[in-house]
């Protein structure tokens, strides 16, 4: 299974009661977003890896970043278990997000 493709979702509740919070809030969404995750809800957030496996490197640069006072949770499915899943959007059903053409450079 470490080389089956794995989606990486990380959930999170930052404080935005301070302009401080909130700069140190946009600064952790932006990293996500740097670091190829995309918004699935608004803090929800969601990184396909093809080669699958867990990402220590990516754990250790979160829990770095996390803001004081944030909670944040960080869970890997596989993408059988992403394709799975149930997707409403005003009580219609969706497909869940297909996972990103992959491009390559010579």
């Amino acid at each position: 299974m470490a080389d089956d493709p794995m989606w990486m979702l990380v959930m999170f509740d930052l404080p935005v009661q301070t302009k401080a919070q909130v700069r140190f809030a946009n600064r952790f969404r932006m990293l996500l977003l740097d670091s190829g995750f995309s918004m699935v809800q608004f803090s929800i957030y969601a990184r396909y890896t093809p080669t699958g496996g867990s990402d220590v490197h990516m754990l250790r640069v979160l829990k770095s970043n996390v803001p004081p006072g944030g909670k944040v949770r960080v869970l890997f499915l596989t993408d059988k278990q992403w394709a799975g899943m149930s997707k409403f959007s005003n009580a219609v059903e969706e497909e869940p997000e297909k996972p990103p053409e992959q491009l390559a450079f010579f």
